[in-house]
């Protein structure tokens, strides 16, 4: 069962609709324009039970199946990343600053296009909730759809989303029935030294030292305290100490990310920045203090969801073209806290060899865009089948 035939005639409208929004980004809770764009465009659909202003300005709309049934939920990210638009395209961001930088403009008009196919034929006994969430890009846009109250409030039974995949074969559709996407944490250690003048060391404490030590300390801690089986990633990415060659500054300060699938892996990570933090900083007269803030959890898929959505996929591109026991990735992602609510699963769809995603030059592919519309319709009318 291929692309939806009645989709891929939208297939022009669709793309449109894509560039209008990767024109206008919006950020983080900050997705007015764009929600509003999304309402509109579903009122022409003709869905009347629309709820606006969720998590600020997240989108939940109901369509109504021919019979009762469940309410499965299909959730579309809406929000641009804080970076300039080097696409060169003639659709680029006109907001300096603001990209569509990881396709969240595809994935809206993905969900808007299964919408408009759903309303028109309603072939299913049940609900759909589509959930157009801001946020995702850092603001744990997700988990305050899910502290709204969407998943009892529109009783939501499972929850599926999509992401474009740059690199991966074009309309190919990737899951894992566990972890695909880890947590993400980061860290941020502030070192207390003493300054002094650069030709007299003997009377500073300096804190660069500390700092480089603790940055080779850190680095230890995958090839001695983890399992080589285990996924784990720890970088540092920030080291800021110093304004001139003659002088020993007083502080320094690093930071850096962790990523890893299990809260044991986390727990770990922690525990062994703060000890070498403490004892480093000690070893060269100085202290230290460590922030440890933990994101966005890892992205762990249910297995019979995942199952069945694989199978779905199947249905709508071909055996051939989905692999249903992909690779996770060390990337975060924070429909995370829908899967926590409920059961479901998260795919990558491939958008075939483009800039990666959070790449200045990034831009979706519309191409992929009836694929994923009639991903999502078709996952639907299978869950949700009318009896005969």
């Amino acid at each position: 069962m291929p692309v939806i035939n009645s989709i891929a005639a939208d297939a022009e409208q669709l793309k449109t609709w894509r560039r209008h929004l990767h024109a206008h980004p919006e950020l983080l809770f900050d997705c007015v324009k764009t929600a509003a764009f999304v309402v509109e465009r579903l009122r022409e659909f003709g869905i009347s039970e629309i709820h606006e202003g969720i998590a600020q300005s997240g989108v939940v709309a109901i369509i109504e199946g021919r019979a009762p049934g469940r309410t499965i939920g299909l959730r579309a990210d809406m929000d641009a990343l804080p970076m300039n638009d080097l696409s060169g395209a003639d659709h680029a961001s006109t907001v300096p600053g603001m990209s569509h930088a990881c396709g969240h403009d595809g994935h809206t008009v993905m969900l808007l296009g299964a919408a408009k196919y759903l309303a028109e034929t309603r072939n299913f006994a049940g609900r759909v909730a589509l959930i157009f969430q801001p946020a995702e890009e850092g603001g744990a846009g997700g988990l305050a759809m899910v502290e709204a109250g969407i998943m009892d409030r529109f009783d939501i039974a499972e929850v599926y989303g999509l992401h474009n995949a740059p690199g991966d074969p074009e309309g190919h559709l990737l899951t894992n029935p566990g972890a695909l996407l880890a947590s993400a944490d980061s860290f941020r250690i502030d070192i207390d030294g003493q300054g002094g003048h650069g030709a007299e060391p003997h009377r500073a404490a300096d804190p660069i030292p500390a700092a480089v030590a603790m940055v080779q300390a850190i680095n230890s801690i995958l090839a001695r305290n983890v399992s080589a089986l285990d996924r784990l990633v720890i970088s540092v990415t920030e080291v800021h100490a110093g304004t001139s060659h003659n002088i020993i500054p007083g502080t320094a300060w690093l930071g850096g990310t962790v990523r890893s699938f299990s809260p044991e892996a986390r727990d770990l990570a922690e525990r062994r920045i703060t000890e070498i933090a403490q004892a480093q900083a000690q070893v060269f007269g100085c202290t230290a203090r460590l922030r440890y803030d933990r994101g966005y959890p890892a992205t762990i898929n249910h297995p019979d969801q995942a199952r069945f959505a694989a199978a779905v996929a199947r249905d709508v591109v071909g055996a051939d073209r989905v692999n249903d026991a992909c690779d996770p990735i060390m990337a975060a992602e924070d429909f995370a806290y829908l899967l926590q609510a409920r059961p479901g699963a998260y795919l990558f769809l491939g958008q075939g060899d483009t800039p990666n995603c959070h790449h200045p030059a990034y831009d979706f592919n519309d191409a992929i865009t009836p694929v994923g519309a009639s991903f999502f319709a078709r996952l639907i009318e299978t869950a949700l089948p009318l009896q005969e």
